[in-house]
């Protein structure tokens, strides 16, 4: 079945419940997950951050709306019951539960008052532009993800037009900022050596200098960088006894490229410019925090009797 939204899963839930008893979270997640006979694929989805089950997340969001609305009660942390206004919905025998069945209840008008009042405080106009099937957490996490995608977009555009030596700078910064080459001063005296296009040297793989890796830099605005280009990367690596290699690009690699790399001996990364306006925001190069916002949730324990 296609994945459900967190409104599909309020009846099941509630239904699952209707036996009086009470009901792990967790537990349930797993039961609904098998009523409705999702595929390993859909429980194992996460969240665009990587964090949480996308599954999981809907079914606690069902039972936020379910308890706020006083169908579900909560009885101890992560564990809820069917409450008697629940037995009461499931005796209508509805063919669905979502907001507009919640919206008969006063509890429910509340919580949602509560919400947009919160809205207006911290000057948030665009709860109209949002998707009402997914969660408040999907939704945080996909505007989190459109937004990192249009400054990478944006970090791209300028790592294309910038001189040469101003792009040598950049991708120092980032090594530097990622770990690599020790103190930027120590890394930028081991590399430029012999310009080619941008970075053409070697760089301390770790602070102590136990190993090197030799970088290269090719700032292109159009066309990908195929097979010969890291075939002489490659022999340049050799000339130097060296083993370990990175070329970055602000272009793209054709796969003829990457097929090379993954049937030879030598450790050769290739980094091209989606990754590397990536890893900028990432590891805060060129970039700047315009806004931090703290996403806090109820300590239960502080609640419970010591």
């Amino acid at each position: 079945m296609s994945f459900p939204t967190y409104e599909d899963l309020m009846l099941p839930l509630l239904r699952l419940a209707s036996d009086g008893k009470e009901h792990q979270i967790g537990e349930a997640t797993d039961l609904l997950g098998e009523q409705l006979s999702l595929s390993k694929e859909q429980l194992a989805a996460l969240l665009p951050s990587g964090k949480a089950k996308k599954f999981r997340n809907r079914v606690n969001w069902a039972s936020v709306y379910l308890r706020k609305s006083g169908l579900l009660e909560s009885t101890r942390r992560g564990w809820i019951r069917i409450t008697p206004r629940g037995r009461e919905v499931l005796a209508e025998n509805p063919p669905r539960v979502d907001r507009d069945l919640l919206s008969r209840f006063p509890e429910y008008h509340e919580f949602k008052a509560a919400g947009r009042n919160n809205q207006e405080r911290t000057g948030d106009s665009n709860s109209g532009d949002r998707d009402d099937s997914a969660t408040p957490d999907e939704q945080l996490e996909s505007a989190f993800a459109e937004l990192r995608e249009s400054l990478v977009a944006e970090i791209l555009e300028q790592l294309k037009v910038v001189d040469p030596q101003q792009f040598e700078r950049i991708v120092l910064d980032v090594l530097v900022a990622m770990g690599y080459g020790g103190r930027y001063i120590d890394a930028a005296q081991q590399t430029g050596k012999s310009h080619d296009g941008g970075i053409d040297g070697v760089i301390n793989e770790d602070r102590l200098g136990l190993d090197t890796i030799y970088v290269q830099a090719k700032r292109w605005t159009n066309g990908t960088v195929g097979r010969k280009e890291i075939q002489s990367f490659v022999g340049s690596i050799e000339g130097r006894r060296a083993h370990k290699g990175v070329f970055i690009t602000t272009s793209t690699f054709a796969d003829t490229a990457r097929e090379y790399v993954s049937q030879i001996g030598k450790r050769i990364v290739l980094i091209d410019g989606q990754l590397l306006a990536s890893y900028m925001v990432d590891f805060g190069v060129g970039v700047s925090t315009v806004k931090t916002l703290e996403i806090k949730r109820l300590d239960s324990d502080y609640f419970e009797e010591s």
